[in-house]
């Protein structure tokens, strides 16, 4: 199973970009989709995660009405819109993916990762 993000890019305050995710291997494993992100000398935090068969989104508390996840099943594929980023949101962002589904936010409950993508919001 292999998880690769890309889409990160150096915008200014007010801009918008799309991270993918893109699935390969035994993605049927695959139950939640998250992202999570990580700033220099923070911890990895939860951002946004969504069923793999739909359903309704969850977010963190601060992207909420900013950020939109998605998924697209047949090219395996999931997805953050991110509006309005601050300069606050800069940080590595990963997409990962869990065999359950609790509709956790933690990265501990996550079992796979992919690479990470850099985001830096400029002021």
């Amino acid at each position: 199973v292999q998880l690769q993000a890309f889409g990160g890019g150096l915008v200014q305050a007010g801009d918008s970009l799309r991270l993918s995710c893109a699935a390969s291997g035994r993605t049927f494993i695959f139950v939640t989709m998250g992202w999570f992100r990580q700033s220099p000398g923070k911890e990895r935090e939860f951002v946004a995660g969504v069923a793999w068969s739909g359903g309704r989104p969850y977010y963190a508390d601060f992207v909420k009405g900013r950020f939109t996840i998605s998924r697209e099943n047949g090219k395996n594929t999931a997805y953050l819109q991110m509006n309005g980023l601050k300069p606050e949101d800069t940080a590595v962002y990963y997409c990962a993916a869990d065999e359950s589904a609790r509709r956790s936010y933690s990265s501990y409950d996550y079992d796979y990762w992919g690479q990470g993508t850099q985001v830096t919001v400029s002021s």
